[in-house]
């Protein structure tokens, strides 16, 4: 084998650290970037928090990847102004004019990105976490806790059960027994495990134990079952119905109401039937089971569905997801009698960020060394951070932009005339990658005058028309939406029906795509709209 010397020239992508820190900032929803923001104000001591609405300063590439180490040979403006994106919002109100500006992660700005991150600048990457991972929404326990407190509905199923055994005079077995129930419920109020099985868990010496653990877990569960919410500590839903309705037929035979008495009995045949006839509301088996008439059985399901499947669901401790538009859609009159609308950011999601002024120019004063490579070393990622924030919040306006450009009939006459677009199409338009414009639809929103939606609610894959164009899926999904409000309770419309209808609008759509659209919009079939 021959050895030799060879030359090869080669072009390859560095991820340098302020492009790492670019990327995970774009793709950040507006409560993770607060909570970027809050982390990066408590470790960096050159960031800080400013209420004053001063005008933006565009520092510019130069001054933020300048060396520090050569900072006496700057310009005192160009390296050591304060850096503010107090205002940046108002500045940045969409116009055709700042759709050219360039983005983080758009080819023109490569040549920007080099010679970050080389030994001059950055000591030691990792001293600013080069290599940490996108934050996520995972809290600790007490800032979870501050986060959802408006979001509680008051005590938890547990609280509210065990004040209500605290008020019965039971024996200390019978009452550890109920409250080791009422722990054992789910979120729903189930009871999920056997009696057996409970009993079990706690292991029982030996099996005359076991006995008497059942035992006491049978009485508690009766105690349970006379509980409020009715129909909670049941194990199936069957006997959750039951148990709510022999509530319903205890008050009826108080009050004397025999004609209510008799559709509750026919309820409870029901429910004693498998649970698939009911789902299914098979009125004509349920008839031949000998449940009860016609009538009755139609009447007794129409009261059945009027009762709760889940009795702890008021009590669930849900995190209501607040949503804040990260961009606002304002209408602003007509313009050739053409509707136009105004694109800009929210100027509540900006942070408002400036680099320290007094510790600036405290370290500006003393000549670099190799003492001060940390603090300065934190000085350059405050001027990164910033500046990745403004670049951030510059990408998504110009797809915000570039998205209602496109979408105008939507913004005029609501979702049927969402046309097709895919984020290639947009990606093109602004000379950014793919992966780029789908990092910026994600978990950011935009608020119109038909609601707010997230960025990716218009994009659409498009259906063939018979004139030979496309039609917007969403367009279709709120055109089988608007087919089955107008319908007749006692014809619904059946997805073949649907399918034809959409055909007389000139769009091709088949049974199994009205039925794919109908399921993601959480609508029933025909046979369960059907009114008895």
């Amino acid at each position: 084998m021959k050895q030799g010397l060879s030359l090869r020239v080669s072009q390859h992508l560095a991820l340098t650290p302020q492009l790492q820190q670019s990327i995970r900032l774009l793709q950040l929803s507006t409560l993770e970037l607060s909570q970027e923001v809050e982390q990066m104000l408590d470790e960096n001591p050159f960031l800080e928090l400013t209420e004053e609405r001063a005008e933006r300063e565009d520092f510019g590439l130069d001054a933020v990847d300048a060396p520090v180490s050569d900072g006496d040979r700057l310009s005192e403006e160009a390296d050591f102004a304060p850096h503010s994106i107090a205002d940046y919002a108002s500045s940045t109100s969409a116009s055709s004019s700042n759709e050219d500006e360039t983005t983080p992660l758009s080819g023109s700005d490569e040549p920007d990105w080099e010679g970050d991150g080389t030994t001059e600048m950055t000591p030691d990457d990792g001293e600013w976490g080069v290599d940490a991972k996108a934050k996520t929404n995972n809290l600790d326990d007490d800032e979870q806790k501050d986060a959802t407190e408006l979001a509680r509905s008051g005590e938890s199923l547990q609280s509210f059960l065990h004040r209500q055994a605290a008020a019965l005079r039971l024996s200390a077995e019978d009452a550890a027994a109920l409250r080791f129930l009422i722990e054992s419920l789910n979120d729903d109020g189930y009871l999920e495990d056997p009696l057996a099985e409970l009993a079990q868990s706690l292991h029982p010496a030996d099996e005359e134990q076991l006995h008497e653990l059942v035992h006491h877990f049978t009485v508690a569960l009766g105690l349970l079952h006379s509980l409020e919410p009715v129909g909670v500590g049941a194990r199936d839903l069957g006997e959750c119905l039951r148990l709510q309705l022999r509530a319903l037929l205890t008050t009826a035979d108080e009050d004397g109401e025999l004609d209510r008495t008799e559709v509750l009995q026919v309820a409870l045949a029901i429910c004693k039937q498998p649970m698939e006839l009911l789902a299914r509301r098979d009125i004509k088996r349920l008839v031949q089971a000998g449940v009860g008439s016609d009538a009755l059985v139609r009447e007794a399901i129409a009261l059945i569905a009027r009762l709760e499947p889940k009795p702890g669901r008021r009590f669930m401790d849900v995190e209501r997801n607040i949503v804040v538009p990260d961009v606002l859609v304002v209408p602003i009159g007509k313009v050739g009698g053409m509707p136009k609308f105004r694109v800009q950011l929210n100027p509540d999601v900006m942070p408002r960020l400036k680099v320290h002024d007094i510790y600036a120019n405290v370290l500006r004063n003393h000549k670099a060394s190799s003492s001060h490579a940390g603090l300065q070393q934190r000085l350059q990622e405050a001027r990164w951070f910033i500046k990745n924030i403004q670049q951030r919040f510059d990408t998504i306006l110009r797809v915000s932009t570039a998205i209602v450009e496109r979408q105008k009939n939507f913004f005029t006459h609501g979702e049927l005339a969402m046309r097709p677009l895919v984020l290639r199409e947009i990606a093109d338009e602004l000379g950014l990658h793919e992966s780029t414009i789908s990092r910026v639809t994600t978990a950011k929103y935009m608020a119109t005058p038909f609601g707010t939606f997230e960025l990716k609610y218009f994009f659409g894959s498009g259906l063939g028309t018979e004139s030979g164009g496309n039609a917007s899926s969403t367009a279709v999904r709120a055109l089988i939406k608007q087919f089955i409000a107008s319908e007749s309770p006692k014809k619904p419309l059946s997805d073949n029906q649907i399918s034809d209808m959409l055909k007389e609008q000139g769009i091709e759509c088949a049974r199994r795509t009205v039925a794919k659209y109908r399921e993601g919009l959480k609508i029933a079939p025909a046979s369960l709209r059907k009114a008895l």
